[in-house]
């Protein structure tokens, strides 16, 4: 489970003119040829431009499920951006530490969530990842306005230049006047193959893919 919505601070800016070709993207040396002549931070803005992009319709990943081939295109973009990346340090409490919010995401029990919550009379609003590396500690959070929210604790260990650990280690569903406990269900990691000071871009051990951005606010328990 991971994590974190509203788009409109990524509203796609295209960097590059309109490609006549409607079968452009379906080429993958077309997408690496364009970031070929600039500097490694200008690719990385062209290929975070274009993931942006490409998600921004998407419904946090809800079309995506039944578009294909608009889901190769985005793992495709995220590939790119991950070659991009594979050099640099992500698990930093600098560049880590933060509270994330969902753009897009493949993972099937979080989109399940966000589409089904209307059947117990609400609707989902920011899904989250709180993370603290100093305090070792992430929290997968799903709310429901105006009051309720169901959280997941976990314990995490940097295990790599982008690899993070994680344990969960409690979950709680809450509402206004009561809370649920719950209890821990998994373990696991993820990798952040791209990060900057406005989106990090996820992949986990399951295959999933996320893409979220920094919330303009903290989330505390």
């Amino acid at each position: 489970m991971a994590t974190c919505s509203c788009t409109c601070f990524f509203v796609p800016v295209s960097l590059n003119p309109p490609n006549p070709n409607p079968n452009f993207r379906k080429n993958p040396h077309s997408r690496i040829a364009k970031f070929t002549c600039s500097s490694t931070t200008t690719q990385s803005q062209l290929a975070k431009q274009d993931l942006l992009s490409l998600i921004a319709d998407q419904d946090r990943g809800l079309k995506t499920q039944k578009d294909p081939t608009k889901r190769s295109s985005i793992i495709e973009a995220i590939d790119a951006l991950a070659v991009l990346g594979r050099d640099t340090v992500t698990t930093t409490a600098d560049s880590l530490s933060a509270t994330w919010r969902l753009l897009w995401t493949t993972e099937k029990e979080q989109l399940f969530i966000i589409e089904k919550a209307y059947l117990f009379g609400t609707q989902t609003g920011d899904v989250l990842q709180v993370i603290d590396v100093d305090k070792r500690v992430l929290n997968n959070v799903i709310t429901f306005p105006p009051d309720g929210v169901f959280f997941v604790r976990s314990d995490i260990e940097i295990a790599s230049s982008q690899r993070v650990n994680f344990r969960f280690t409690s979950a709680v569903l809450r509402a206004k006047n009561w809370e649920i406990p719950l209890p821990p269900f998994g373990q696991g990691w993820f990798e952040s193959v791209y990060i900057d000071h406005e989106i990090r871009v996820v992949k986990d051990i399951r295959g999933d893919y996320l893409v979220v951005n920094r919330a303009p606010y903290s989330w505390k328990e």
